[in-house]
């Protein structure tokens, strides 16, 4: 038995990586954890049912709206209701505390606060929410029609949270992302930028996933889009990249989460938009969706490393770059042994990212 569960866990493991990587190389994804270490005050509350559905309808226990689906169904989600009915103790949620707004961030329990919302709203999505697969007196009842001693015994029921927030270090949301990856597995490991879409919500992530969209990006990247947001991951580290790569260091994952909750000026929106806009249609024109792969997969920091190298040289000249010249820079730096070796080899180390970017910025500076 402990053999088969082992081979069970392997192979999910196994179709995590695929259903991530679909495409695409992208060495980073090897780097270690983060040596930071956390300051964090944790603390227990139990909250009725009642208080529960009152703070969801508020938006004060907040499940961002990117969060996995809903994905419980109406007999599974009976069962937690059933569970409550009969007295039963249910799995505790877990919440993180936004400092500033004092809202609560769902981390881990969106599926069964979304079930008690939806039972006392009546709807199970887009149907009646009647219990189903329960004991005979609630088969079939909705919230409305259970009696009144039965509505009290489910809204005075508790549901354990364990609250916590980030005293140390001061950037706030820096022990949110290592929380979710830990806690939020929902059966599947959240991706890095599943995780993003989950916690961040400012202009650096909308402008994403609005280029993300892009018809010249998905002509070279595929008309079908990555499962795991692999695809808006490459975007967001383009725009990263662009913004202040001067700051980079290592981990990647951190350099794109610090990006992902940053604050944009409408200005810097504005800019960051057409670099990627006119620097992936340039490369669209002339090599469409051979563009990036240096071998079958497209290559993460190739792609990078390209792109943040037009973006210089749409940035220093008011000149469109005359194609056939980026072909030939493009096609001569992609034969650069040393260049090559940095997009393959300790892809997210800072010495490696500036080789591979100064390869690119010098290469396209002319064209």
């Amino acid at each position: 038995m402990a053999k088969k569960k082992e081979q069970a866990l392997a192979e999910y493991e196994d179709d995590y990586e695929i259903d991530l990587k679909e495409g695409v190389d992208d060495e980073s994804e090897k780097e270690g954890s983060t040596s930071l270490q956390f300051a964090i005050t944790s603390y227990g509350a139990d909250y009725p049912v009642e208080t529960i559905v009152k703070r969801l309808n508020d938006n004060a226990f907040f499940v961002p709206p990117f969060q996995r689906q809903f994905v419980w169904s109406q007999r599974h989600a009976s069962r937690f209701i059933e569970s409550l009915l009969m007295g039963l103790p249910v799995p505790g949620i877990f919440l993180y505390k936004d400092a500033k707004t004092s809202r609560h961030l769902v981390v881990d329990g969106q599926q069964r606060l979304r079930t008690l919302q939806y039972f006392h709203s009546g709807l199970f999505i887009d149907r009646a929410f009647k219990l189903i697969g329960v004991r005979d007196e609630w088969e079939g009842l909705t919230y409305k029609e259970l009696s009144p001693s039965e509505q009290l015994k489910l809204d005075d029921s508790i549901v354990h949270a364990t609250i916590f927030q980030q005293d140390e270090p001061k950037d706030q949301l820096k022990s949110l992302y290592f929380v979710f990856e830990r806690i939020n597995s929902g059966g599947m490991r959240l991706s890095p930028q599943e995780i993003r879409n989950c916690i961040s919500e400012g202009p650096s992530m909308e402008l994403t996933r609005e280029l993300n969209d892009n018809k010249d990006w998905r002509s070279i990247f595929g008309e079908k889009k990555n499962r795991r947001l692999k695809d808006q991951e490459l975007v967001l580290r383009a725009l990263a990249m662009f913004d202040d790569r001067a700051k980079y260091d290592a981990p990647m994952r951190e350099f794109l989460n610090e990006f992902a909750d940053k604050e944009l000026p409408k200005k810097d929106v504005e800019k960051l938009r057409k670099l990627f806009v006119d620097s992936i249609a340039l490369v669209n024109e002339v090599y469409g969706n051979k563009a990036f792969r240096p071998s079958r997969a497209l290559n993460a920091a190739a792609f990078e490393a390209v792109m943040v190298g037009l973006a210089a040289r749409f940035a220093g000249q008011r000149s469109a770059p005359d194609p056939r010249k980026f072909a030939t820079a493009y096609d001569k730096l992609f034969k650069d042994k040393e260049f090559l070796r940095a997009c393959e080899r300790a892809t997210a180390r800072r010495d490696t990212v500036e080789t591979r970017q100064k390869a690119a910025v010098t290469a396209f500076k002319s064209i």
